[in-house]
């Protein structure tokens, strides 16, 4: 049955015809080089902002005929469903359709085979009501719904029903099987048909659209398909479906990336529709002479005026573009053919607007196309955009953009394409694509103005379809042709004739390979300036992108004689004559030479024809039974009893959470190898195919393995053909891993039956576990069922154990198709099932899989605005330990702590306000007082008066009680008390509103949050910080004549506040001589002298009332508010006394008030002393209220949360002593410590040093670029860490702990482990026989590594010694024929060791090959990578107590073998799309040479190797992926670009008078140090250098004491990013604490 081919106008209108206008048709899909086809991308229309938003269909059309079995089958379900009498249950069958049978029968009946395949199409007539309502189901998710709720009910240990138990048995549960009886469930990887139905003369057929398929992924970004392991996933995939198709007794016949649908998540569907599968099998297979024979391409409606258009061009419907080639280059081909042969397998898709064909601009329209005349015609060796742009514009973008380039990646816009055919498309898409205001003159109006404006190629139809220029709109003018054609029709013609005639044929090779061919990339796009943007996420899958078809120069096409597209006999000239003359033309040799690179070219782009099934000379129908032959056949009249028994007999009859845990639990044993694949290949005699077109399938496997790998395909028309005949295979097949190799060979050996079955493969040893284990977890997640019902099942079937059962990489691979659902829940109980699933993830995961994977998961949730149950369950204290335990409080603070303070200021929902504050609160304590202070207080701090809601403030507060009084004292109160003065001096200024809006905004949050801290200071505290100032803060603003209302109003009930605190005496010491002034510029203001008031500037917020009743509206409004609470609290009398202006202010309020004071103890008339005794209620917005009186318990303290339980509440009451904090830094000998009476932190200082007022208040947010790191290069606090130097220095992720390493008693290694909150010495090692020289900290463990020529593994917490690992001598000599010894390192090398400062003995002994000099740790794989003294490296896998493999850094650089100095990997750590983790692409080594090589880390070939310093290379950083950073002792730093081929001109960075012993980084900050001093630079800034020189600026330490420097030599450093500190090992064994 072969489908109709539309043109996709007809094809448009055949659509509206059936179905509706509702219906839209986005674009036809076409199998060849031109707009013709029988399906089209549909959509349902919505009115939602004008645009379709519903999913997307294809939609099929097949002719039908009454002998058709999709025809029958169509026919007789209407029939029963149409009329319930005509049916007869004795005449249907369990599937619903009546058993006729056909003479294609195999096993099984058409119909019952077509039930099987398509179980949940919906069967009737065409209508668009009926495509509206199975949309909507699919979209919904209620089709297959059911089924993943019995698979629930049986995980749960409920009855279930049948549909959980053959669900899986289909995917493999206990086993695959061949024997297939046919049900009413959709295997997973089938692509689901969701409706066929017929109208008077087609069957039409409904499958969702896919966003990808397997050809797109191949063409566009191959690293999507991640790994090695993600290629055998989707190979079981489509194995899977294959063995379910196979037994059925039906062979796919057409298996190739095209058909291989992909989802979001990359399930692959087999797609069987396009050329449906059954009906592919029962049509006569057309010979190979058929398919290379020309076929007249046209539209079957015969009618249509694309058949005049296209009736001159004569292609076969499948491309070969090796012999297209070979017919273009000789002349047989138009340039236009070729062209569009070339569009299509680039991948573009006519109609695609955002991916059409594209063609080259050959004319600029000035004059009219003449051969013999230079005018008019464009130069095709420069790119529309370069002539568009112009050299120099291109350049500079690709001089100064950050990723060099020259143009965007797409050379055809929807933009251009859309305003080119303005005229024919819809207003809707017009409104989509160009412009959301429809303005018709906004188009070009001519063909020229239209060439002029874009820089964009042009289309197809510009060629070949005059009505392109025809308006269909009644407001848009007809597109203008030049003046020298009378017509769209005349202008066709001779454009078409320009873009054939030689002057265009000689130059189009050029546009082709900037287009289509070498010129995209390298050298030659540079050159070419091409060089395009690269894509922004590179390992996320693309439907559309611009695919590389040549990698070398195309060939000018050859001859003089060229096709004219109208001549009547052009495709009948005697090309045989033209070849004749060419020895009168061209000389043989040049025509020879000609031809030799044509062959050649055409040779090297064979992959382009490529072949993944050969023909069948004859029909053969050998797949009536795929069972053993020896066995008795299946009869194919069995019966209905016999089917469901034997159904029962495929899975036990008991099938629970135990059995289904079983089967998914990780194997123990080792992975299967290469002899595996050798022993289940031998036994592949024992299974042997019966049916030439399954083994076709399993041919076509074998190709699509092959080319997983090789990224090309493995066969193309003329190997295939060579194999066949011969047998000889492709040369490729020699570049596959011998794994892959032996399963290709298996797939595609010529013995057909042979080949291995789908079920054979299924279980061969190249699927790991892993494999089956995830694909029985996932596959019920790909069922077209509800969101919620995905997630529920996800949920308790992890909550169950799957996750932990089927081990920690399995469950990561999983995790990508289940968390998208989390992102998905709505109601709370989604929010539950969503948090079960998450915890159970990071139970399950690896530390690096949770950062990955789920702290961006976490990042997408509390980033959502609203109320959400989800995120309150992740700001609850327990959650967040979790996810400190698994990967630390670093990775904590970088990625989830800026966004639970978010909660707090931008928009704040209260409960998840309320949530984030209680645990910002309970955490603070364990974090410590340095992260506390810069990543809480501060940033809460700078959100004063930016919307930081009232439990925000409840935080700062809190924390305040949580640490006590000497830290609000010490900490606290001077960044509050400067941000108060810095807001007094902006009400002076004349700032615009917004300003001052915000800054009484932050003055009001400001002024509360001294107040909440009231309670937990002493009288005597308040008093000398608050009071005994120069001024005490809350009258210097009750002073300012010009400061809002409503912050006059809240320092004045504050200021009383205070005044109750302290009592009536110290009031009357220290407050009231302040106030008088106040009382007395109040008494002499116009205001009060004639009693009136005029209202001041008032703040646009709510208005802040007092006591609930009554609020001021101006500044003489504070007398009110002021004097009768004052004369309450200190008698009237003191008051009077104190206040010379008394009697002015008193007859004030009794005019304007009413008030007025009779005797002690009765109140006024109006009751005004007590309004500030009732403490005010601040109104922050509508919803927002701050009120510290209600959270008071009995007058003692703040409430304590729930989650700080009793830990901190002693700390909660207000402390009545000041701790005594020693200022001056403290000096303590190794291992002793002297510190108990100290509080912890004593060390650190006040915040309010750093205080910069207006660059930093306002900013939110707590990204480390954010908050620029002032740095001081003073030294806090030292400690006597060891007796000689301290070596090296590293700090845990708390920041709250460090060791350092370096010479003890006896000239012997040491390794001290510290508490930094009271510098005590906590632990030690003392296993080191030599002078200990480099350690690292394993974070995945409490192991920790440290290096003094061998490697020793011990426990942080004991000291106890695991494991030792050394490099015997017979290693280092296999790999080295000159092992390092003294007599053989000359003089330079020796100078270049002791220009060291590190040196003391370390390097200027005997230094052996054998011996390990420096270590890194790849945190992915949790592996040592070692250097060695002969400039190799080994790697260490320390979980597993064993030496891996080891690499060889070829040395030619010199005569003696250089040590390995420093390592450092590229692109470690990453997250990948999809959250794949992956190893470092690159590991760096320095050389004590100063060399530096590249190792590739896959390979470990050494990509690069370069002299980068002029002496030893000390340490090596990569803070990007395509950056490296080398120090060295040649005095300079140099920042390396790797994107460049090395050795590159690197940005070197001096100003060091000595070495660079070390250095560490800080996002884009680097502290290098040299001798005594420090050297601070900035990458970001170091492209702004005018003079192109980069500088460091070496400072040396001061002591925070006297200012004094520190001359100790400087000899390790290491950075608190999160502390805001930096830590430095001197020579003479102090470790200084400094910022």
């Amino acid at each position: 049955m072969e489908a109709p081919d539309y043109c996709f106008d007809c094809l448009q209108l055949r659509i509206k015809s059936d179905f509706s206008d509702q219906l839209v048709f986005n674009y036809g899909i076409s199998t060849s080089a031109f707009p013709f086809g029988s399906s089209a991308i549909v959509q349902i229309s919505s009115t939602t902002g004008g645009e379709a938003t519903a999913g997307q269909f294809i939609l099929v059309y097949m002719p039908s005929r009454e002998e058709d079995c999709f025809t029958k089958y169509i026919n007789e379900y209407i029939l029963d469903n149409g009329d319930c009498s005509k049916s007869n249950d004795s005449d249907i069958d369990v599937f619903g359709a009546k058993n006729i049978t056909c003479s294609h029968s195999g096993r099984f009946s058409c119909l019952r085979t077509i039930t099987a395949l398509a179980p949940i199409a919906h069967i009737g007539n065409s209508s668009y009501s009926t495509f509206e309502e199975v949309a909507t189901d699919f979209l919904s998710g209620s089709l297959e719904d059911h089924i993943l709720d019995s698979l629930g009910l049986l995980i749960e240990g409920k009855a279930s029903g049948r549909d959980s138990i053959n669900f899986l048995n289909l995917i493999g549960m206990p086993s695959f099987e061949e024997d297939i009886v046919p049900g009413s469930l959709r295997h997973p990887n089938i692509a689901p048909v969701i409706a066929m139905s017929k109208t008077s003369k087609h069957v039409n057929m409904v499958l969702p659209k896919t966003p990808y398929t397997l050809e797109t992924v191949l063409h566009y970004n191959p690293n999507a398909l991640k790994s090695e392991w993600h290629r055998r996933f989707l190979i079981y995939q489509l194995l899977s479906a294959l063995l379910y198709l196979h037994g059925l007794g039906v062979s796919h016949g057409s298996i190739c990336p095209s058909n291989i649908m992909l989802t979001n998540s990359l399930w692959s569907w087999l797609r069987l529709w396009n050329e449906p599968a059954l009906e592919y099998n029962l049509k006569p297979q057309r010979s190979e002479a058929n398919i290379s024979a020309l076929a007249n391409i046209g539209c079957c409606n015969g009618g249509c005026q694309s058949n005049s258009i296209y009736a001159d061009l004569k292609l076969s419907p499948s491309i070969d573009w090796h012999s297209s080639f070979s017919r273009w280059w000789r002349g047989e081909l138009s340039n236009f053919e070729y062209l569009l042969i070339l569009n299509k397998l680039a991948g573009r898709r006519w109609g695609d607007h955002t991916f059409h064909p594209v063609m080259p601009w050959v004319i600029d329209f000035s004059s009219k196309p003449d051969e013999n005349s230079d005018a008019g015609w464009r130069d095709l060796s420069k790119s529309k955009w370069r002539l568009a742009k112009g050299d120099e514009q291109l350049d500079f973008t690709y001089s100064t953009s950050e990723i060099p380039h020259h143009v965007s990646d797409e050379c055809l816009s929807e933009l251009a394409v859309c305003s080119y055919k303005a005229r024919r498309l819809p207003l809707s898409v017009l409104r989509m694509a160009v412009r959301s205001v429809y303005e018709p003159n906004e188009y070009p109006s001519t063909m020229q103005r239209l060439y002029q404006w874009t820089p964009d190629e042009c289309i197809p139809e510009f060629y070949c379809d005059p009505q392109v220029f025809k308006s269909i709109h009644a407001g848009m003018s007809d597109l203008a042709v030049p003046s020298w054609a009378e017509s769209p029709e005349e202008f066709i013609k001779l454009h078409r004739d320009a873009l054939e005639s030689d002057r265009v044929s000689f130059q189009l090779h050029h546009w082709i390979d900037i287009t289509f061919g070498y010129k995209m990339s390298g050298e030659a796009a540079i050159a070419a300036k091409n060089v395009m943007l690269p894509v922004s996420e590179p390992m996320m899958p693309r439907s559309t992108g611009r695919r590389q078809l040549f990698t070398r120069p195309h060939p000018i096409r050859h001859g003089t004689t060229r096709i004219t597209c109208h001549s009547a006999d052009r495709n009948a000239k005697v090309w045989s004559q033209v070849n004749g003359m060419q020895n009168e033309i061209l000389p043989v040799v040049s025509y020879l030479q000609e031809l030799e690179e044509a062959s050649a070219f055409s040779e090297h782009a064979r992959y382009l024809s490529a072949s993944y099934h050969y023909p069948l000379n004859t029909l053969e129908r050998d797949i009536s039974s795929l069972k053993d032959p020896l066995k008795e056949t299946c009869s194919h009249s069995m019966s209905e009893q016999s089917l469901i028994g034997k159904t029962d007999h495929m899975v036990p009859l008991k099938v629970d959470l135990i059995y289904f845990l079983q089967h998914i639990k990780e194997e123990n044993e080792c992975s299967s190898g290469y002899s595996d694949l050798l022993l289940w290949k031998q036994k592949l005699s024992c299974s042997k195919l019966v049916s030439k077109d399954v083994a076709r399938d399993i041919f076509s496997v074998g190709c699509l393995l092959a080319e997983l790998h090789l990224c090309r395909p493995l066969f193309d028309s003329t190997s295939l053909a060579i194999y066949l005949e011969d047998g000889t295979l492709p040369g490729s097949l020699q570049e596959l891993p011998p794994h892959v190799r032996l399963l290709v060979e298996a797939c595609i050996q010529k013995d057909w039956i042979r080949r291995p079955t789908a079920k054979t493969l299924l279980e061969s040893p190249y699927f790991p576990k892993t494999v089956k284990s995830s694909y029985l977890f996932l596959a019920p997640l790909q069922l077209l069922a509800k969101d919620e019902t995905h997630l529920r099942y996800a949920a308790n079937f992890s909550k169950l154990g799957a996750l932990r059962a089927m081990g920690t990489f399995a469950a990561e691979m999983c995790a990508p198709y289940c968390l998208p659902l989390v992102l998905n829940s709505l109601n709370d109980t989604e929010a539950e099932w969503a948090y079960i699933l998450v915890k159970e993830f990071i139970k399950s995961l690896t530390a690096q899989a949770v950062k990955t994977l789920i702290l961006p998961t976490i990042q997408k949730i509390l980033q959502m605005t609203g109320d959400s149950h989800l995120k309150v369950s992740l700001l609850q204290d327990t959650f967040v330990h979790e996810i400190w335990d698994r990967v630390g409080k670093q990775a904590y603070l970088e990625t989830i702590h800026p966004l639970v303070l978010s909660n707090l200021y931008v928009s704040p929902h209260k409960n998840s306000a309320v949530s984030a504050s209680v645990l910002l609160i309970g955490s603070s304590e364990e974090l410590g007082i340095p992260i506390t202070i810069h990543q809480t207080i501060l940033p809460l701090i700078y959100c004063f008066g930016k919307g930081l809601c009232a439990d925000g403030i409840d935080v700062l507060v809190r924390i305040g009680g949580v640490f006590g009084e000497s830290f609000i004292v010490k900490q606290m109160l001077p960044i509050l008390k400067n941000v108060v003065r810095y807001f007094i001096d902006v009400s002076h200024m004349n700032k615009p509103d917004p300003v001052q809006s915000w800054s009484a905004l932050a003055l009001i949050d400001c002024m509360m949050t001294l107040d909440g801290l009231l309670s937990f200071l002493t009288e005597e505290a308040i008093v000398k910080e608050l009071l005994e100032d120069q001024s005490c803060l809350h009258i210097g603003v009750l002073m300012q004549k010009h400061m809002e209302i409503a912050v006059l109003q809240v320092a004045a009930t504050t200021l009383f506040a205070i005044c109750e605190r302290i009592g009536q005496n110290l009031t009357a010491v220290h407050i009231l001589p302040k106030l008088k002034e106040l009382f007395d510029e109040l008494a002499f203001s116009q205001e009060v002298a004639k009693g009136s008031a005029t209202v001041g500037r008032s703040l646009k917020i709510a208005k802040l009332k007092i006591g609930g009743e009554l609020q001021i509206e101006s500044r003489t409004d504070l007398v009110l508010l002021l004097y009768p609470s004052f004369a309450s609290f200190l008698g009237i009398e003191k008051l009077r006394q104190c206040c010379a202006t008394w009697l002015l202010l008193e007859q004030f309020l009794l005019r304007r008030h009413n008030w007025k004071w009779e005797h002690p103890g009765e109140s006024s008339k109006s009751g005004s002393e007590n309004i500030i005794a009732r403490r005010p209620t601040t109104a922050r917005g509508l919803k927002n209220e701050y009120n510290p009186a209600k959270l008071l318990l009995n007058g003692v303290g703040w409430s304590i949360p729930q989650s700080q339980g009793s830990r901190s509440s002693k700390n909660l009451i207000p402390q009545r002593r000041s701790n005594e904090v020693r200022q001056n830094p403290v000096v303590m000998h190794e291992g002793i410590s002297h510190q108990s009476n100290h509080a912890p932190w004593f060390w650190f200082p006040s915040p309010a040093t750093i205080w910069e007022g207006p660059e930093f208040l306002g900013r939110v947010g707590l990204q480390k670029d954010d908050l620029p790191w002032k740095i001081r290069a003073s030294v806090i606090y030292s400690i006597r860490a060891h007796q000689g130097a301290v070596r090296s220095l590293a700090v845990c992720q708390d920041e709250c702990t460090v060791f350092t390493a370096g010479i003890g008693h006896g000239y012997k290694g040491t390794v001290q482990k510290w508490e930094l909150s009271r510098t005590n010495c906590l632990s030690g090692y003392y296993g080191h026989e030599e002078v200990f020289f480099f350690y690292l900290l394993l974070s995945s463990s409490g192991r920790v590594a440290s290096c003094d020529g061998t490697i020793h593994v011990w426990n942080s917490q004991t000291g106890k010694q695991i494991t030792v690992f050394a490099e015997s001598q017979v290693e280092s000599g296999n790999l080295t024929s000159h092992i390092s010894s003294p007599s053989k390192i000359n003089s330079d090398q020796a100078n270049v060791l002791n220009l060291n400062s590190l040196s003391n003995g370390i390097l200027s002994s005997t230094f052996d090959s054998s011996l390990y000099t420096c270590m890194h740790l790849l945190e992915s794989a949790e592996i040592l990578v070692v250097g060695t003294g002969n400039g190799s490296l080994r790697f260490i896998d320390v979980a597993q107590g064993q030496k891996l493999h080891i690499w060889r850094g070829e040395s030619k650089e010199s005569s003696f073998p250089s040590l390995v100095s420093a390592i450092c990997s590229s692109g470690a750590d990453k997250v990948q799309a999809g959250g794949f983790s992956t190893l470092p692409s690159l590991i760096a080594a320095g050389l004590s040479s100063g060399h530096c090589k590249l190792f590739d880390a896959k390979s470990g070939n050494v990509v690069a190797s370069w002299r980068a310093h002029d002496g030893y290379v000390t340490k090596l950083a990569a803070p990007e992926d395509h950056l490296l950073i080398s120090s060295s002792l040649d005095k300079t730093l140099r920042v390396w670009d790797l994107r460049m081929n090395l050795p590159s001109q690197p940005i070197i960075f001096r100003g060091h008078s000595d070495g660079i012993s070390s250095f560490s980084m800080w996002g884009q900050d680097v502290i290098s140090i040299s001798r005594n001093r420090i050297g601070l630079l900035s990458l970001s800034k170091s492209a702004d250098e005018t003079d192109g020189q980069h500088h460091i600026i070496p400072q040396k330490l001061y002591t925070s004491d006297n200012g004094s420097r520190s001359l100790s030599a400087l000899s390790s450093i290491s950075i608190l990013p999160y502390s805001r500190l930096f830590l430095v090992g001197t020579e003479d064994g102090y470790l200084r604490i400094c910022c």
